[in-house]
């Protein structure tokens, strides 16, 4: 295992969320959908990110999210990193949008550069040690408090954050209970994390 093949969302009607992603994001693909009707309470320990070039990208996916369903936690701003936004898709999954630039130098591109799965962790040094010894490569760490992994051909990158850390930035409270509602796929064998992230073998993420 060296990079994430998919990233499978359990959600309770697949249909309606393909619907919301397709009409809010644009999003085909890239994230993949399986009924499930797990019991989960509060913040499910994860959030998903898009990356983008401008703030006006920014601005017009969450609009697009919000006219969708998608419910405001952080409304779009400028913060130290640059500029963006948070909302929670109707399946309960929080997204954030956002760029590293803080003005806008043009229109909308309509592109999304990157996606990124953080995963709210306890420990950062044993997540990040787990991971290495699955094969996963990093490529930026930051002491006990951010690591993200070179995401190589996979259409999603993965990276660990502190969980109230994460909870803070989505605007949410860090408790919650339950699954996480995500299943992340790549390994040779299934495992689950020391979080309880659970990974699912390569050769069952051909089906989308």
């Amino acid at each position: 295992m060296d990079i994430i093949e998919s990233v499978t969302l359990t959600v309770a009607d697949p249909e309606a969320a393909r619907r919301f992603y397709t009409t809010a994001f644009g999003l085909d693909t890239q994230i993949r959908l399986r009924a499930s009707d797990a019991d989960t309470t509060g913040f499910r320990g994860f959030t998903l990110s898009l990356t983008v070039s401008r703030p006006a990208d920014v601005d017009g996916l969450i609009a697009a999210a919000l006219a969708a369903g998608a419910t405001p936690l952080k409304p779009a701003a400028k913060s130290l990193w640059g500029y963006g936004g948070v909302v929670q898709a109707p399946d309960g999954t929080i997204w954030k949008v956002a760029t590293t630039e803080k003005k806008d130098t043009g229109p909308a591109t309509g592109r999304i550069d990157e996606i990124v799965l953080l995963l709210g962790v306890a420990d950062i040094a044993a997540s990040k040690r787990f991971y290495v010894e699955r094969g996963l490569t990093v490529a930026k760490s930051f002491s006990r408090v951010y690591v993200e992994f070179d995401a190589g051909a996979s259409p999603v990158k993965l990276a660990l954050y502190r969980r109230r850390a994460l909870a803070k930035d989505a605007g949410v409270a860090p408790e919650g209970t339950g699954s996480h509602r995500v299943v992340i796929g790549g390994a040779a064998a299934a495992f689950t994390d020391p979080d309880g992230f659970e990974w699912e073998a390569a050769a069952l993420t051909t089906a989308p």
